[in-house]
């Protein structure tokens, strides 16, 4: 069997590297992929967002089977395309999703469902935004309505940072503007839940924690990520119970009554509060890091997950987990999340030792001429698996301090609430 990969990052890369070890594939193609896809898989580079290239690629190579990673090629409908030529994908439609692709439509869905989540406005132009912020109370949320790679959100403690925030996002920082969200600032631990679905019903895709902020502390600007453990420690057979009755059954059913299903992965952002479970935001995709921090724990082969969803037969998976903790931790360029320099050498990463439970993904790297340069604002990232969170993190920053890379920088403190 062929399949390919839509996508650049460290999710696609743990994807890549996970469907590698099933027996049942012959090849696989990465579009673009990076320099540690490279090495696993053909790259091959074609644009993400020309779908034409795309299509005529899989079609003359008769690949099986298209997995695509990030949110964008989803939201922009890559999946409607590819299946108008009867390619086989696994991934949401278009309309499933705009759960992802705009905060505002998951917003009213969940006002119209009564799915738990944070109070909000919604604002088309900065004078309105304003005069709200003069008479709410701080701290307050902001969000761009639109896909931001994770940095479109803003927490704000007074009305000047608030008003920053309003006109960055009208200005265009996050891309064209038309309306934004101000939400209540929710007092709570934050959990990643994810599930996967085929159409029909869906099965749960483990737990886990991200830490947006870019510095030690959960201080700083929001990221796509620097890092992540799972499983999460909030996570219970009540909450469980709750997350799926009052926020994922709802979604489907908001979904069905739009005349669509739901066939992909399905990321809740949830904040937890006294163990009641509310709706921050959906993803439609793995995260990232959390895909990396995840699947090495899957002990069932990873193709058979995605084929039976793409046939509407999930349900015939026994869907099995490593026992381990899984602790990520991102190294990214100095300067991350604003201005980096790019193709920047990486000179020691042959002279780390892997066994088993420890894994570098790849995100913004790339290969020329035998040598691997960072060219993004997250470069690597190094998992670990361990009978306890403390002794992963280790194994990691002790793998990080061999590369010895000035270069980059990254949290310490990764998954400090599970470490004492």
């Amino acid at each position: 069997m062929k399949v390919g990969i839509i996508g650049s990052g460290g999710r696609e890369h743990a994807i890549c590297q996970s469907l590698k070890n099933s027996n049942k594939i012959k090849e696989i193609f990465c579009f673009p992929g990076n320099a540690g896809t490279s090495e696993i898989a053909t790259n091959i580079k074609i644009d993400m967002e020309d779908f034409e290239k795309l299509k005529i690629f899989i079609l003359e190579n008769r690949i099986d089977l298209i997995i695509v990673g990030p949110e964008k090629p989803l939201v922009d409908g890559l999946v409607d395309y590819l299946k108008e030529y009867n390619i086989n994908v696994f991934g949401p439609n278009k309309i499933a999703s705009q759960l992802e692709g705009s905060k505002i439509f998951t917003k009213e869905l969940c006002k119209k469902f009564n799915i738990p989540t944070a109070k909000f406005g919604i604002f088309k132009n900065t004078d309105d935004a304003k005069k709200y912020l003069d008479d709410t109370n701080f701290p307050i949320v902001i969000k761009a309505d639109n896909l931001a790679s994770g940095k479109g959100v803003y927490i704000c403690n007074n009305k000047n940072e608030a008003n920053n925030a309003v006109d960055e996002i009208f200005n265009g920082k996050f891309g064209k503007a038309d309306k934004l969200l101000i939400e209540e600032f929710l007092i709570g631990e934050e959990m990643s839940f994810f599930t996967i679905h085929d159409g029909k019903i869906f099965k749960n895709f483990e737990t886990a924690q991200d830490h947006k902020r870019v510095l030690e502390g959960d201080r700083g600007k929001n990221t796509g990520g620097m890092g992540a453990y799972s499983p999460s420690r909030l996570i219970n057979a009540e909450l469980e119970k709750k997350i799926i009755n009052k926020i994922i059954n709802p979604t489907l059913k908001a979904l069905s009554d739009l005349g669509t299903q739901y066939q992909g992965f399905l990321y809740a952002g949830l904040m937890i509060v006294e163990n009641e479970p509310y709706l921050i935001e959906y993803n439609v995709r793995m995260g990232d890091p959390e895909c990396q921090t995840i699947l090495p724990k899957l002990k069932t082969d990873l193709l058979d997950i995605f084929l039976a969803c793409c046939n509407e037969r999930l349900n015939d998976i026994n869907i099995e987990w490593s026992d381990k903790k899984s602790l990520c931790i991102v190294l990214c360029s100095k300067g991350y999340p604003e201005k980096i320099k790019k193709n920047v050498k990486l000179n020691n990463l042959n002279k780390i030792r892997l066994d088993k439970l420890n894994f570098i993904y790849h995100a913004g790297t790339k290969s020329d001429n035998d040598e691997i340069y960072a060219v993004g604002g997250r470069v690597l990232n190094f998992v670990s698996l361990s009978d306890n969170f403390e002794s992963a993190r280790k194994s990691i920053i002790n793998n990080i301090s061999e590369l010895n890379w000035t270069g980059g920088f990254y949290r310490k403190d990764i998954g400090f609430k599970v470490i004492n």
